[in-house]
């Protein structure tokens, strides 16, 4: 089989090592993030009545060297090698994120992060609904919740009474005992402004700020038994080492997999998918031209505390002007990357294909990656995932769920009255 052409392997392999060390300078979330003292001068002056909008600096970055080696890697690359796809792939994202880190505080950051990441008005897949119209659904629907019988109840769970020390002993156990041959160190970052940030040997719990019982499954799910899995199963790689990399190309499948494995855990709340969705609606604000100020009281009126609506806000203009008519688009990935995913599972079960699921925890992938790359995890060429969650290791508990899922989505709600419901029990 050509694919398995132990030459052309080799070749794609080197190539491959290029592409680690050519990405190495491209930090593009940790160049864009805010540092936490803007926000405290930001909230200061807004408590006292001033609504000046924030000043941030972008470092300069000169980026022309390592854009160049990415070209000349995606030049090298065969594309009909499933290597020499996948590593032009990779190479074209990198080359767009360090186009973006030279262009940071400008409005061509703001167009180049919608190449790389969609925008919310883009189709879901497999329907004419865009993530806006999701964002805004399950935005309605969380606060039809909160002011009615869900409102009428005190859930402990959401308290945020939990300090981040107590956390991160709480999440530190819980890592040390399942990375057993591969440590991994919680610690509590006093610079960070999301709530939490995740990699290989390291997880970030931001200072200042407290955690519910169900923040802290969350962000176990989400950040720990995805992020860092992910970047501990493409470390073991023996032949293509980038896949222990965040590539921006990953991102969609990466926090996809992350949210659906809040999901699938019963760990996802409806205030959590209500969050995810305003920061969708908000960066579709910010394009049409809201500024920091409008996209911060945004999030201040849909119930945020001022703390999580600065955060929010922040992940919108990270990078982009904050005068509004640009955003930042990571975040538009989020429910395109969970129905994305939701799909991808209930396909390898219809077609009993659960394998694929299990190489997609082998690395930073991508579904078009697993599905692509196949012969090279049948042939031993890419190693199977060295940890897997809890919940895919339960191969049968998830494929009862994801079986259910596949009968009920036949039942169409919106022909049904619940007398009709109510008869059919009885």
């Amino acid at each position: 089989m050509a694919t398995m052409d132990t030459a052309e392997l080799d070749h794609h392999a080197e190539l491959d090592a290029r592409l680690v060390a050519a990405v190495r300078p491209i930090r593009l979330l940790t160049a864009a993030s805010w540092s936490s003292a803007v926000q405290a001068r930001f909230l200061e002056r807004w408590r006292q009545g001033r609504r000046t909008l924030p000043t941030v600096h972008y470092p300069p970055c000169d980026m022309d060297a390592t854009r160049q080696e990415l070209d000349a890697i995606a030049a090298a690359a065969d594309p009909d090698h499933p290597l020499g796809d996948y590593l032009r792939r990779s190479a074209g994202a990198w080359h767009i994120a360090a186009q973006i880190m030279a262009a940071l505080g400008s409005d061509h950051a703001g167009q180049l992060s919608a190449r790389l990441y969609g925008t919310p008005g883009r189709p879901l897949p497999g329907s004419d609904w865009t993530s806006v119209d999701a964002a805004g659904h399950f935005v309605v629907l969380a606060d039809e919740l909160d002011g009615g019988v869900a409102g009428n109840f005190t859930d402990p769970d959401a308290v945020a009474s939990l300090t981040p020390e107590q956390v991160r002993g709480q999440m530190q156990a819980d890592i040390d005992a399942v990375f057993v041959e591969h440590p991994v160190s919680v610690q509590v970052d006093p610079d960070l402004v999301a709530k939490a940030a995740a990699g290989a040997s390291r997880v970030r719990l931001r200072a200042n700020t407290l955690f519910s019982p169900a923040d802290v499954r969350q962000l176990l799910e989400h950040e720990v038994m995805v992020h860092t899995l992910t970047a501990i199963n493409g470390r073991a790689q023996p032949n293509l080492r980038s896949l222990a990399l965040s590539s921006p190309r990953v991102t969609s499948t990466q926090e996809g997999l992350a949210t659906f494995a809040e999901q699938i855990t019963g760990n996802i709340d409806i205030r959590r998918m209500k969050r995810l969705s305003l920061r969708i609606l908000a960066i579709e604000r910010a394009r049409n031209g809201a500024d920091f100020i409008e996209v911060f009281e945004f999030f201040l009126a849909s119930g945020q505390d001022p703390d999580e609506s600065f955060a929010s806000a922040m992940r919108v203009f990270r990078g982009v002007p904050v005068t509004g008519g640009s955003a930042f688009c990571k975040d538009a990935v989020y429910l395109h990357g969970l129905l994305s995913t939701h799909t991808c599972f209930r396909w390898a079960l219809k077609h009993r294909r659960m394998d694929l699921l299990h190489w997609l925890f082998a690395g930073k992938l991508t579904l078009h990656d697993v599905i692509s790359l196949q012969p090279l995890f049948e042939s031993g060429w890419l190693a199977p995932p060295r940890y897997l969650p809890s919940w895919l290791e339960r191969t049968g508990n998830l494929a009862g769920l994801l079986a259910f899922s596949l009968f009920a989505n036949r039942i169409r709600l919106d022909t049904l009255q619940m007398d009709d419901v109510a008869l059919g029990i009885a």
